[in-house]
């Protein structure tokens, strides 16, 4: 039972922090902008692939996975 305790805090914990990001977001303006989005715009179709943001997020979760692991 001990093992469900902490796996129900640690999910609260990653709910929260996922809900400070969510609020913060909006305040990064470089975020989603970085050189190397990916963002086509013609007369009737336009196409945003954040392509270097998914590569810094995924870099930074790796990171703090790697951190919560040693």
């Amino acid at each position: 039972m001990n093992g469900l305790g902490r796996s129900l805090i640690l999910l609260g914990l990653i709910i929260a922090a996922i809900g400070v990001l969510v609020s913060l977001v909006p305040r990064l303006p470089w975020l989603g902008k970085l050189p190397g989005d990916i963002y086509i715009k013609r007369e009737n179709f336009s196409f945003y692939f954040p392509l270097a943001t998914c590569i810094l997020l995924s870099a930074l979760i790796s990171f703090i996975v790697w951190l919560f692991r040693r």
